[in-house]
């Protein structure tokens, strides 16, 4: 974006030199880009009209694509198809939240699965956790967000009390209040507790006692993610706990994952989340891997929603340079040449994939124009490969990316461009200017002090004419 954006302002620059007024330019660009957008809209490849089989093919090349240039690049396919079944696991929203990412230390990044529902890191227990069941088949969750201990006072409060037995009503009042809370979670009959807040020692030995698991300082996206994908609601309160607040799931158990235990819960039948779980022998490749998923999810993700892609590698811009090349002969005026130049600037992103990849820019841009302009539909796909050093066609070799994301590029660039242009005029301060030249000067040395510091043979004006010397000035003198 910012390549397109900084050529289009060296073409419109011409234009301003020979007089031609900001706001043509900015017009002009604006009639371009609509025109280049209904032409990505009209041409591009529509994943919706494919059956299941050939729209999950399209969406793993593009999750390929974009994995090409990652570290991850030689398991591109591996994790191409698991990062296609984590997007169509979601709900239709796509929504990238739901998917967790979880990096555990350890094997060979191979090794990394995906799970279809909730996988989070065993939290902080109490004693009485190694006493509760690890594995449940078909359990009752329940999700709270709600603290289950015994705590202090924040605030200092005085009682005063006449009777020592008043006392321990105070605290058995305290007891009760806790136990009524453990034994309406209990009748609710929920196996798998999970709260965003604490869960103490004396609630984990209460829940350990009656077969119950029970999980505390879960974090707030996985306890979002177990509500997903179990159906779950997350309650404030322990009162009115009914079967339809509670979630479920097949199958739930405490796993050995590296050197840490995992909560996992799968077979969930409303599950519209997942969890990529990656391995790896370094902390910063696992990192690094995660964030390449990230944006091949990004990918497939937009590619789903706009339901159409397009080939990348410069050669869409080829085709639009080409189409706005043939359109201004049928505009009158200055706003020819205008969009003559956007299409021209357009040309910028397949001549600085070839001089980045080593290849005689000229040559191709040659090329690609010649092809682009006599071979038709045949030939409209065809652009810069990166890989074999020359050119082909992209949509072949499976370079794509989503409709949606060369819109965007355009529009930004554009109004970018516009946007800056339509600045008249800006205001300088000459003696703000003049005082910044005279400190860069005085840093890389170019420029001596100003007279009269310290260090100096004299002080203030008199600096050559000795210690205490002054330049005296009178009335008609000098």
């Amino acid at each position: 974006m910012v390549v397109f954006a900084g050529e289009l302002l060296k073409q419109s620059k011409e234009f301003i030199e020979d007089g031609m007024h900001s706001s043509v330019v900015i017009a002009g660009y604006r009639d371009a880009m609509r025109l280049c957008i209904d032409r990505i809209k009209e041409i591009s490849l529509k994943i919706n009209e494919k059956d299941e089989a050939e729209k999950r093919d399209l969406l793993l090349k593009c999750a390929m694509t974009s994995l090409n240039s990652k570290i991850i690049a030689r398991q591109k396919e591996f994790f191409g198809n698991m990062v296609v079944d984590a997007v169509m696991c979601l709900s239709d929203e796509k929504n990238k939240n739901d998917i967790g990412i979880k990096m555990i230390t350890g094997g060979s990044v191979t090794d990394s699965f995906l799970v279809r529902g909730v996988c989070f890191r065993k939290t902080f227990s109490y004693a009485g956790f190694e006493q509760q069941p690890k594995k449940f088949e078909n359990p009752k969750i329940l999700i709270l967000n709600l603290e289950l201990e015994l705590k202090a006072e924040k605030d200092s409060a005085e009682i005063r009390l006449e009777n020592p037995e008043e006392f321990q009503k105070i605290v058995d009042a305290e007891w009760q209040i806790i136990y009524d809370k453990l034994d309406q979670i209990v009748n609710s009959g929920a196996k798998v507790i999970l709260s965003k807040l604490p869960i103490g020692d004396l609630a984990t030995q209460y829940f350990a006692d009656r077969d119950i698991f029970c999980a505390g300082r879960v974090p707030v996206g996985d306890l979002e993610r177990v509500a997903k994908a179990t159906g779950g609601q997350v309650q404030t309160t322990t009162h009115g706990l009914t079967d339809k607040i509670l979630g479920t799931c097949g199958k739930f158990e405490e796993v050995q994952l590296g050197s840490e235990r995992y909560n996992m819960f799968t077979e969930c039948e409303r599950s519209q989340t997942c969890t990529l779980v990656l391995r790896g022998g370094a902390a910063q490749y696992i990192e690094e891997a995660a964030r390449s998923l990230n944006d091949a999810i990004m990918i497939v993700t937009r590619a789903i929603k706009t339901h159409a892609v397009v080939a990348g590698g410069g050669a869409i811009e080829m085709e639009l340079s080409r189409y706005l090349r043939e359109h201004v002969r049928t505009i009158k005026g200055k706003k020819q040449l205008v969009v003559n130049g956007f299409a021209k600037a357009l040309e910028i992103i397949p001549k600085t994939l070839s001089e980045n990849s080593g290849m005689d820019s000229t040559e191709i841009l040659n090329k690609l124009r010649q092809i682009h302009q006599t071979q038709g539909d045949e030939g409209r796909w065809f652009g810069v490969d990166v890989l074999g050093g020359k050119i082909s066609d992209l949509m072949e070799i499976f370079v794509w990316e989503p409709e949606i994301v060369r819109n965007n590029v355009m529009q930004a660039a554009t109004e970018a461009a516009c946007t800056i242009l339509s600045v008249d005029q800006t205001i300088k301060n000459p003696q703000s200017e003049q005082q910044q030249a005279q400190a860069a000067g005085r840093l890389d040395g170019t420029q001596p002090p100003p007279a009269g510091g310290r260090g100096m043979a004299g002080r203030g004006r008199g600096m050559n004419m000795g210690r205490g010397v002054r330049m005296m000035q009178g009335r008609g003198g000098k």
